[in-house]
């Protein structure tokens, strides 16, 4: 334990070491070295002894160069290029829990802020997941006479959204399905009689019937069933608008929720951290620290679904199933057991009371998600279009 001390020193000499060479490979130059563009402040005018003002705190940086060099700053000032963003990301996916702790105790300046790091990979999450959902959209060939009318009515509305208006014109062009071959008619005959009901009987309602299932359409509003409330009434007239009639704007719809689901998640977060609060109330911990800990893990959640997800894309090209099958299998085993070593190593208890924790604040968390579905969801269901 005596040298200890020495090896973090030589650890820190090793790091700083590595960077300024990035820096000198990369962008020619350290930073450390590089002369600083004024000698006053372009703010308040106060004179420079760093790259910051040290009485209004404004950057010392000249706009006014090669456009290399504008973008170099930009990235380092988003995403601190300089290793802050690589270490924070390893560190990450092989010890989640190590970066809450890290942060928690004050050792801040090596790794990217929670908020900005859960937000880079919030980003990248669902614009994977919206770019995997263009693949939801209705079949054209199934589209009836009574579909196209319904198509042709909304495109004559003014404040349809261009980007809606253009798929419904390109689901328009597409050719109608040809017409059904007619069924031959059974031989007339005496129809026979309809059993009367009787006066202690019930009439039992007759079920319509849609077809083969490939042809039924995804959402059907029956005429026939009257709503009953004016509450209802206007649920399904907004159902009507968004979906289509026989859902013929369902995949516009759900392309909608899902442009929605990233502000859901966000607001999910603060609400994690709440229950983690409710869960470790006797500790005493601050909610910002439980707050730290559910930004870390939910980027931990984006970044590693993304990373199973490409690695189940190339096991299944590369080997056969039955050894990719099981290495998927593996990978969603470490990837839980990853979300409860963190649980366990950020809250320090036993084995018992961690694994106890784990299943009730995952079984509360699964509750308020689904309810956070449910009222997105309806959110996206009543508020007008764009």
């Amino acid at each position: 334990m005596a040298d200890e001390p020495a090896k973090i020193i030589l650890g820190d000499t090793a790091i700083s070491a590595v960077e300024r060479t990035a820096r000198r490979r990369w962008f020619g130059r350290g930073k450390d070295r590089r002369p600083l563009p004024f000698t006053h402040c372009e703010n308040c005018g106060t004179e420079l002894t760093g790259p910051h003002c040290a009485q209004c705190g404004q950057a010392a940086i000249d706009y006014r160069r090669s456009f290399r060099h504008v973008i170099v700053d930009v990235l380092d000032s988003f995403l601190n290029w300089d290793s802050k963003f690589f270490a924070t990301i390893a560190l990450l996916i092989v010890k989640p829990w190590r970066l809450t702790n890290e942060f928690l105790a004050g050792k801040r300046v090596r790794y990217l802020h929670p908020l900005r790091l859960y937000l880079l990979a919030s980003i990248l999450f669902f614009f994977a997941v919206n770019y995997g959902a263009r693949g939801l959209r209705v079949d054209p060939s199934k589209l009836g006479p009574k579909d196209r009318a319904e198509i042709e009515a909304d495109l004559k509305k003014e404040d349809l959204p261009p980007e809606a208006r253009a798929k419904l014109e390109k689901l328009l062009r597409e050719p109608s399905p040809p017409p059904a071959p007619a069924v031959p008619s059974p031989p007339a005959s005496s129809p026979p009689a309809a059993p009367s009901p009787s006066a202690g009987s019930t009439a039992v309602p007759t079920t319509k019937n849609y077809g083969p299932v490939t042809d039924r359409p995804f959402v059907v509003f029956d005429a026939d069933t009257k709503s009953s409330t004016p509450f209802e009434k206007w649920i399904e007239a907004r159902a009507k608008d968004k979906m289509g009639e026989h859902g013929t704007k369902m995949g516009l719809f759900i392309s909608t929720l899902f442009s929605n689901l990233p502000y859901m998640m966000l607001c999910c977060v603060p609400l994690f951290a709440f229950v983690l609060k409710v869960l470790y109330v006797r500790r005493h911990t601050f909610y910002i620290d439980h707050l730290i800990y559910a930004l870390h893990i939910h980027t931990f959640f984006y970044i590693g679904i993304m990373l199973i997800v490409l690695a189940t894309i190339g096991l299944n090209r590369a080997v056969p199933g039955a050894i990719a099958g099981s290495c998927i299998a593996l990978l969603w085993i470490a990837f839980v057991m990853q979300i409860f070593l963190s649980i366990r190593r950020v809250y320090r208890q036993g084995w018992f009371i961690s694994t106890l924790k784990f299943f009730t604040g995952g079984l509360i968390y699964l509750i308020v998600l689904f309810l956070a579905l449910a009222a997105t969801f309806f959110i996206t269901l009543v508020l007008p279009s764009d």
